[in-house]
């Protein structure tokens, strides 16, 4: 028989030894294994050994709670036209319909990791439980560990701002500034402000060169004072349009430096979402008018609302008078020219002129110190200076009063939104430079050695809320997000040129960057020009 081998490193061996050491082995290993199992079970010779502990299954760990998914369907909530699926940012869920709708009654689909999703400890279930989230709604998800993770659940309608409907009788267009078309107007606060039920109303057009733009600026005045938008109560209400500046703040930012200066009185504002004839109109800014009123210009019983103008913006019946330097247009009151009170104040803005251009103007007892209200004169000063609004050297808007004993007051603040380098065909382009300074008053009052010092002192007052103001442009801008978006939509400016423009920016962002950095600038040359005066 031919005998075969294995081979390895050290040895060979036959195959028939090789099976006799492998059958040794094998009974060697089966007893050693059966030593070991009675050991394992306490068993053999009453021994008592140690017992090894039995193999347990691990417990998996509960996956932390967490919301993945949210929204509102719209096969599960007919007053959707579509499904809003909800932003989720750490703890917050965010949603924003495309319109107003009734968000009273909204039932939301979820996705979850965990056990249970409550509000208020009360079950919700997905695609089914209804809620009212007309304010933010708190959810709260439990895994089978009870741990617990809440998210807020936060719905916008349309742009977050209040929502203005405007319906006129029949439909009627509002085709002009001269006459009213009549109405009736309701407002939806979206939790901004307070909601108003349909009360009646007259509206008409408004602005000068504003009236000829594409978005028409109006004036709405309601059948009895009444609240509006959380303002006080009037009557008369300005719709302005903001057309020309694409930021929508300019005007906003003006009237925040006017409630941190000392004037007598700045007009308050909000902006909010239009509707006419329920069709969209854009986002507008509401403000109060200005005009005689104890919530407004305060003129006692006897005072005057002045206004420098120009003949070709004067209406009919205005009454006006000039002085040497200027058009005085009388706002305020109802007067006949020639009365007693037109011979008064034309009568009081000649000797204020007269003691301002004298050879003894600076002194304080008979130059132009007894006729004006230092404090508004200066304020008014720089906050137009700041801004270098173009009207405010001599066009138009710059507004007075003054009640019989006492000084004459500069103010309210009015027509900035071609302020802040908003404009391409004068000097108020650009950042560097005076130019309310050159207004025939002012000229003259920076003559004064004590004017100039109270002018340098109260500009650190300013200066040092740059940055106050600067983060009051960002808050505004933010308040917009939407709202400039919805506005660009229908008006289609952003990218484009409009009237009197100087540049042409791609987006809203650049627009409000733009305005951010002039106003630095400004503030940087102003700091230093004032100074060397």
């Amino acid at each position: 028989m031919k005998i075969s081998y294995i081979h390895t490193d050290a040895y060979q061996v036959t195959c028939e030894q090789w099976v006799r050491q492998l059958k040794d082995i094998s009974k060697i290993l089966v007893g050693s294994l059966i030593v070991l199992g009675l050991t394992a079970c306490g068993g053999g010779s009453g021994s008592s050994g140690p017992v090894s502990p039995t193999p347990t299954t691990p417990v998996a760990t509960p996956s932390a709670p967490a919301m993945n998914d949210f929204m509102f369907m719209a096969s599960q909530n007919t007053q959707l036209d579509e499904t809003l699926r909800g932003v989720i940012t750490g703890d917050k869920i965010f949603l924003r319909t495309p319109e107003v709708i009734d968000i009273g009654n909204l039932a939301a689909t979820f996705v979850i990791e965990g056990e249970t999703v409550t509000i208020n400890g009360n079950e919700q279930v997905s695609g089914v439980t209804t809620n009212d989230f007309s304010q933010p709604v708190t959810y709260t998800i439990t895994n089978s560990a009870g741990t617990s993770k809440q998210y807020t659940v936060e719905v916008m309608q349309f742009t977050g701002l209040p929502v203005i409907n405007l319906t006129t009788d029949n439909g009627n267009a509002i085709t002009n500034r001269d006459d009213y078309t009549t109405g009736t107007v309701s407002v939806f606060g979206n939790g901004v402000v307070s909601d108003l039920d349909k009360m009646t109303m007259e509206i008409r057009g408004r602005g000068n060169s504003t009236w000829g733009m594409p978005k028409k600026p109006y004036q709405m005045k309601l059948s009895s004072k009444r609240e509006f938008l959380d303002m006080e109560n009037d009557k008369k209400w300005l719709f302005l349009a903001e057309y020309a500046d694409k930021t929508m703040l300019r005007n906003q930012i003006a009237y925040e430096m006017g409630y941190l200066s000392d004037l007598a009185w700045t007009t308050d504002s909000e902006f909010a979402e239009v509707f006419l004839n329920e069709e969209y109109q854009g986002t507008y800014h509401i403000t109060q008018k200005v005009e005689e009123g104890s919530d407004r210009v305060d003129l006692g019983d006897n005072g005057f609302l002045l206004e420098i103008d120009q003949f070709d913006r004067l209406d009919p019946d205005d009454v006006y008078f000039e002085t040497g330097t200027f058009l005085i247009n009388i706002k305020e009151p109802s007067l006949e020219e020639n009365d007693s009170q037109y011979q008064f104040i034309t009568r009081l803005l000649f000797e204020f002129e007269q003691a301002l251009y004298s050879s003894s103007f600076a002194d304080p007892n008979n130059g132009y110190a007894q006729f004006i209200d230092i404090d508004s004169f200066i304020d008014w000063y720089l906050i137009s200076e700041i801004t270098k609004n173009v009207d405010s050297r001599f066009f138009s808007s710059i507004y007075f009063h003054v009640i019989p004993g006492e000084k004459i007051k500069m103010g309210p603040l009015w027509d900035f939104d071609l302020a802040f380098g908003n404009v391409d065909y004068a000097d108020p382009e650009f950042p560097e430079g005076f130019w309310i300074k050159d207004n025939p008053w002012y000229a003259r009052l920076f003559q004064d050695p004590n004017f100039v010092n109270l002018v340098q002192a109260r500009f650190e007052y300013y200066n040092n809320n740059r940055n106050y103001l600067l983060n009051k442009i960002d808050e505004y801008a933010e308040k917009l997000r939407y709202a400039q978006a919805e506005n660009d939509a229908i008006w289609q400016t952003i990218g484009v040129y409009v009237w009197p423009n100087p540049v042409v920016l791609d987006t809203y962002e650049e627009e409000v960057a733009r305005l951010k950095s002039w106003f630095n600038t400004r503030m940087d040359w102003l700091d230093i020009a004032l100074g060397d005066l």
